[in-house]
Parts: structure tokens; C-alpha cells; sequence
């Protein structure tokens, strides 16, 4: 493996001088990766308008072709980190409007690109703000296919459009998952939930191995539910979680969110030790997995 730095005639990024990552690794067979510590794009889903796709300029890379927003990772920066920063700099994507939903990974071993599905959750117009683009659009998805299409992207579209329907859920038995350990959570039940709703959080924010899912690609970030009942219903908001206080009681309340996710076209795993609920959630076509699995997770 080679590292070999752009040629003058590139551009350089327009806010100054380049980055280290902005680099082409060329194996021995002199085939040609760019970004010295990998790439990262965004597939960024709108439920109304479809994905979001950038016409790249003639002398870049593949060029007149269609892909995603995205290029050169910098040093130790990680695959949303960099896909969200890229699509920025190159679409004027605001990190706050998308919302990750998993990372699909191509390892041609010397170097990796890294795809971050991301849900649209505030819609914006893309912006070109740099010398990369020549168009972006919004492309429904029946129409992907019909665009001549950026080598790399091509390959893995077809893969990736499966699992645009895949939305995974983390429904979490809280009482369950709380009382699995005699740390004293029965003096203050609240402050128990409090504190596991925050490591739920960092959960959501680090995302979830593809194979603890039982899900193809490499890296999810599931919606967290967490359904508190009793005194544990006094616990507070966290940004990442959302929050279900069960009215009466907590298994009738774990039960009916199931079902109401599942009916939206979720993919519910839900989280719990005791066997006659664990028996109801199956029953809804809910998955299963004991409260240890989470705390793995934790």
C-alpha cells in the first residue's frame, strides 16, 4: 500500500489547507482509494422526498456520476463524524436535521468507506457548498436505478435499499432491568430509572452491533423505548430514550407499545428477564432478549 497526496491540479478544500486523511491509498495493483484513514458518506432518507444524491463534477474521481455526499475520513474520526461533517461541507447538511439509522461498511482491507443511513428528521434543502458538486437532489427511490450511478454506489444500492424498511426498536422492560441488581434501587426508584435511562442514552449514541440485532450489516442505531411504571415514572426525560410511564400496569403497558410499534412496521426486540411477559411480547412477534444482553450493551 502506497500513500500518495493529491496533484496541484485538485482543489484544495475552500476553507484552507488540506487535511492529512486527504490522501489516495493505491494498492500494489495500483487501484486507487481515496482518504488516507478511509471514507465516510450520507444516505440521508426523506420519508416525502426520497435520498439524497450529488451529481459530482466531470475532473473529480468517477465523475458526471451520481453517489452521496461524503470523502476522506480525518484521523481518528469516526464514520457518523465524518459522513455528517462531509455532507456539510459538500451539501449543507445541518447535523440536527438527520437522525443515524445504521452504518454499512466496504473493507477492501487496506481501506474502508463506511455508508451512514440517516433518517430525516427536519427537511432542508440541500445547498452546494463547494467545488464538488455540479447538482443535488432529492431522488425517490424507485428512481435510483434510472441515474448513472457512481461505481461504488451502485454496488452497494441495491443491498442498501433492502434495509431502508428495516426500523429497529430497543423496548426495555425497565422495572426488570433495574431490579436485576440488589444495588438498593428500592430506596430511590426514581433516581434508579434516572440513571438507567441515562446509560440507555449512550446507547443510542454509540449504536448497536449488527449481530446482537440479528440484523445484516455492521452497525445499528435503534429507537430506545423504556417503559417505567410505579414510582420509577417520576424520572425525567433523557434526549436519545423515549419514555412510556405505564399508566397501570407495566406489562400490559410493554405489551401494547410492542404491538403498536410492531404495527408501524418496527422491528421490536424487546428486553426482559421475566418469562410470562417475554411469552406475551413473542406472541405479538416481538423478539426477545434477557436483561444480561442489555447490560452487555451497558
Amino acid at each position: 500500500m502506497t500513500i500518495v497526496p493529491p496533484s496541484p491540479g485538485e482543489p484544495r478544500r475552500p476553507d484552507g489547507p488540506r487535511d492529512p486523511g486527504d490522501a489516495w491509498v493505491v494498492t500494489p495493483d495500483g487501484t486507487r482509494f481515496w482518504g488516507r484513514f478511509g471514507a465516510a458518506g450520507l444516505l440521508a432518507v426523506d420519508a416525502d422526498r426520497g435520498v439524497l444524491l450529488q451529481h459530482r463534477v466531470t475532473w473529480s474521481h468517477h465523475g458526471d456520476t451520481w453517489g452521496l455526499p461524503g470523502g476522506a475520513r480525518h484521523e481518528g474520526e469516526s464514520a457518523c463524524d465524518g459522513a455528517l461533517r462531509e455532507s456539510a461541507e459538500e451539501a449543507g447538511v445541518p447535523a440536527d436535521a438527520v437522525r443515524p439509522r445504521m452504518i454499512s461498511v466496504y473493507d477492501a482491507g487496506v481501506w474502508a468507506y463506511a455508508t451512514v443511513v440517516a433518517d430525516v428528521t427536519e427537511p432542508f434543502e440541500p445547498v452546494i457548498s463547494d467545488p464538488e458538486s455540479r447538482e443535488l437532489s432529492w431522488v425517490a427511490l424507485a428512481a435510483v436505478d434510472g441515474y448513472p450511478l457512481h461505481p461504488g454506489f451502485a454496488a452497494s444500492w441495491p443491498r442498501l435499499r433492502a434495509l431502508l424498511d428495516v426500523r429497529p426498536v430497543v423496548l426495555v422492560d425497565a422495572a426488570n432491568v433495574v431490579g436485576s441488581v440488589p444495588d438498593g434501587w428500592w430506596r430511590d426508584r426514581s433516581g434508579a430509572a434516572d440513571r438507567l435511562l441515562s446509560r440507555l442514552a449512550g446507547v443510542a449514541a454509540r449504536g448497536v452491533d449488527a449481530v446482537a440485532l440479528d440484523l445484516p450489516e455492521d452497525t445499528w442505531f435503534p429507537e430506545i423505548v423504556a417503559v417505567l411504571e410505579g414510582a420509577a415514572r417520576a424520572a425525567g426525560d433523557v434526549a436519545g430514550v423515549t419514555v412510556v410511564r405505564a399508566e397501570r400496569a407495566g406489562d400490559d403497558a410493554i405489551v401494547a407499545t410492542a404491538e403498536r410499534l410492531i404495527a408501524t412496521g418496527r422491528t421490536v426486540t424487546a428486553v426482559t428477564s421475566d418469562r410470562e411477559l417475554a411469552t406475551r411480547l413473542e406472541r405479538v412477534a416481538a423478539s426477545v432478549r434477557p436483561v444480561g444482553w442489555l447490560r452487555d450493551l451497558l
